[in-house]
């Protein structure tokens, strides 16, 4: 546990500016560009008559207690949205983590010095595997949930500045408090979907010896293109083609799309999420979302991409003595 603990802060330091200080800047851009309107509203925004649930209101201050409520439970339920830009940044730095994990130790040739102290090849891509599908992420979780709270405060100040006030309500909301934890429980969910992305990506790290975008990206595309024609041949004559949508969806988006959060929403009808005007039915999309793994292609991702894992360990290896 004592060797995990300190590769974890090996891939941590070596990584900082991907893991940390990127989500951190987007997360100040998106503090001065939205805190900044609020700010600027309540500085030099001016009396406006709003729009709201079918309702012309004048003013804040003309706002009946059933709307003030219903927009202090949208806020308290839903103000971690605002920080979604983030998980995109997230599935962008741990794409190309997982490509450059085991391939640029060989590249600059510090393999060398790795392989001098007394660490297996299981420690070291478990420790790489971890990092992407556990470090990454609540590092991000971490600054969205600051962000979000930032911006909520930000928002209730300016709002408050024209005669709505809603900390009342909103600090007395179980859903402020408890956003994070529902935040948290999506990831062992997302562990599991992002598996076989993880398994690829550092297989074709500790495989190639150049070109790595190319060859992970490149090689399922190439196939589909292959695929795509033999079915326009075979079709010339013959019935009995190949499922390219299937293969599209289940291959190459899961395979190379796993890593963006909330991907397995695309699995879940759309309608069992009507009806939430009144705030982010937090434990009905948790719900909703752990259902997924009812699907079988969910743990056979997960155990193609545990088998891909393995062949990366063993790859490593085999690259390293040639």
């Amino acid at each position: 546990m004592n060797t995990m603990k300190w590769l974890l802060r090996r891939e941590f330091w070596e990584h900082k500016g991907s893991f940390f200080w990127a989500p951190l800047a987007v997360a100040a851009a998106m503090i001065l560009f939205i805190g900044g309107g609020f700010l600027y509203s309540m500085a030099f925004g001016g009396p406006q008559n709003i729009q709201f649930d079918g309702q012309t209101v004048v003013s804040f201050q003309g706002f009946p207690p059933a709307l003030r409520y219903k927009i202090a439970n949208i806020a308290a339920t839903s103000y971690l949205g605002v920080a979604a830009p983030l998980f995109l940044v997230l599935s962008v730095v741990v794409f190309f983590y997982c490509l450059s994990a085991l391939h640029d130790d060989r590249r600059d040739r510090s393999i060398l010095f790795w392989k001098s102290l007394p660490l297996s090849e299981r420690d070291t891509v478990l420790s790489k595997v971890i990092t992407a599908l556990c470090v990454a992420p609540m590092i991000t979780i971490a600054i969205a949930v600051a962000t979000g709270l930032l911006l909520l405060v930000l928002g209730m100040i300016g709002i408050s500045s024209k005669g709505l006030n809603l900390f009342a309500p909103v600090l007395s909301h179980p859903g402020l408090y408890l956003s994070p934890l529902y935040l948290l429980a999506f990831l062992p969910l997302y562990i599991l979907w992002a598996l076989p992305t993880v398994g690829w990506l550092l297989m074709v790290s500790s495989w190639a010896r150049s070109k790595v975008f190319l060859w992970a990206v490149g090689t399922p595309l190439i196939v589909l293109m292959l695929l795509t024609w033999f079915n326009f041949l075979v079709g010339q004559f013959s019935s009995s083609i190949i499922d390219i949508d299937f293969f599209a969806e289940q291959v190459i988006l899961r395979g190379l799309g796993g890593l963006t959060p909330g991907v397995w929403l695309s699995e879940i009808d759309g309608s069992r999420f009507t009806g939430m005007d009144q705030g982010l039915d937090a434990m009905l999309v948790l719900g909703e979302s752990y259902r997924t793994l009812a699907s079988p292609g969910v743990w056979v991702g997960a155990v193609l991409g545990s088998a891909m894992i393995y062949a990366a360990m063993r790859l490593r290896r085999y690259r390293d003595e040639g």
